[in-house]
């Protein structure tokens, strides 16, 4: 069963996929992805019994307005948690720092576990900005970019108090072991995943693997 959803945020309308039903996962793509990447792992998690919610973030995909702060973001995913009723909440790269912004200092609740997707709020700036020039993205929203880096440190400080998977990709991954130390030393349960045959879009590359993933997860959580 596929529905379209809507989220009225008051100054834009935000669009967005629910697919199956049961406890409800929130799927959160990465910056410059629309929702439709979601929708072989939408339909994995349909087959064991969850329902799942993509929305297309805001100045993305059908999703009005413009990708100008995280922190605004991150009032969406809040809402979207909210409006949905979400259990678990997955992020890959931008949508997974909005939903730490968002599921930071418990301003949500219900929400029983975060799965960041080749992402985490520690990576070292400097090899943060060099991964991104290698990919050419640093000129594809550079407000954005800017804004992310300008309030680095708020977001690292972000308090979680849930559990944590952070599934990694393989060589191109702009993780490393130090930043996974750094959030392991404030989130000491954190729990780690790697798909190694995956580049930093791993819900394009290996959907059938993040799909379990996310499944197996999910239900030792929820």
């Amino acid at each position: 069963m596929m529905a379209e959803v809507v989220l009225d945020r008051g100054d834009v309308r935000l669009s967005g996929t629910a697919v199956g039903a049961g406890p409800t996962v929130l799927l959160l793509h990465a910056g410059g992805e629309e929702r439709g990447v979601w929708a072989p792992i939408a339909a994995a998690l349909d087959r064991r019994g969850l329902r799942t919610v993509a929305f297309d973030l805001r100045g993305h995909g059908e999703s009005e307005g413009a990708a100008k702060t995280l922190e605004e973001i991150a009032e969406d995913v809040t809402a979207m948690i909210r409006q949905e009723k979400a259990a678990m909440v997955v992020g890959a790269s931008l949508g997974g720092l909005a939903a730490v912004r968002a599921l930071s200092e418990n301003k949500v609740e219900g929400v029983a576990g975060l799965v960041l997707v080749d992402v985490l709020p520690h990576l070292d700036p400097e090899h943060a900005r060099g991964w991104l020039d290698e990919q050419g993205l640093l000129e594809e929203n550079p407000e954005l970019i800017a804004d992310i880096f300008e309030h680095r440190e708020e977001l690292q400080n972000s308090k979680l108090q849930l559990p944590i998977l952070l599934v990694r990709a393989g060589p191109a991954s702009p993780v490393r072991d130090a930043d996974v130390d750094r959030f392991r030393a404030d989130h000491p349960t954190l729990m780690v995943a790697q798909v190694k045959e995956a580049s930093h879009l791993i819900a394009r590359d290996t959907p059938a693997q993040l799909a379990r993933i996310i499944g197996d997860w999910t239900e030792t959580q929820t």
